[in-house]
Formats: C-alpha cells, structure tokens, sequence
C-alpha cells in the first residue's frame, strides 16, 4: 500500500512542478492560481511522502518519488510546453525509470 502512496505523492510533485512552469506563463492575477496550485500539490506530495516513509526504507522512498517527478515532468514539457524530443532526452528518461524499478524490485518492502 505504501508503495501505491509513492506513487501518488511522484505524481502530485508532476503536479506541483507543472505549475510553476504554468504560472511562468500566465499573466495577471492568474499567476497567482498557479502559485496557490503549486503550493496545495506541494503540501500532499510531502505529506503523502512522509506517509510512505514510515514504512519504506527513506533512501529508496526519496529516490523513487524524486525520479517519478523527474521522468513525469520531462513528459509534461514535452506534451505541454512542447519541450524538444531528442534521441538522449528519451535515452536517459528511460534509464531512469529502468533505475527506479530496479530499486523497487530490490527493496525488502
């Protein structure tokens, strides 16, 4: 269940980086929408993370929702803010997630 937990505070640091990027873009007052965004998916992101601690060793857990936000918010640039696509972008995406699955299969969790 845990992991599951992981899972979602990765995704939610997506979200959280996801706005910053929006608010970068935005003028006004919608600016201030993106921040107030950032900060709510912050909250439970290291909420759901300090969750997933108490019983995942916290190097692992650490690893794995950093890489998740990693590999998730390369995808949002490039499906979002149409960030380049090159040949190494994709290469190094990949073994990253090959590294956070390999943590995953070798931890006693």
């Amino acid at each position: 269940m845990n992991w599951i937990i992981l899972i979602i505070a990765g995704i939610f640091e997506v979200a959280f980086a996801s706005c910053l990027g929006k608010a970068k873009l935005a003028t006004g007052t919608a600016v201030y929408s993106w921040y107030a965004g950032f900060i709510i998916f912050l909250a439970i992101s290291m909420l759901l993370l300090m969750k997933a601690t108490q019983t995942l060793p916290i190097g692992t857990a650490y690893t794995v929702w950093t890489g998740i936000g990693a590999v998730g918010t390369v995808l949002v640039g490039i499906i979002v803010f149409k960030d380049p696509v090159t040949f190494w972008r994709i290469f190094f995406i990949t073994t990253l997630v090959g590294s956070i699955l390999g943590l995953k299969l070798v931890t006693s969790h």
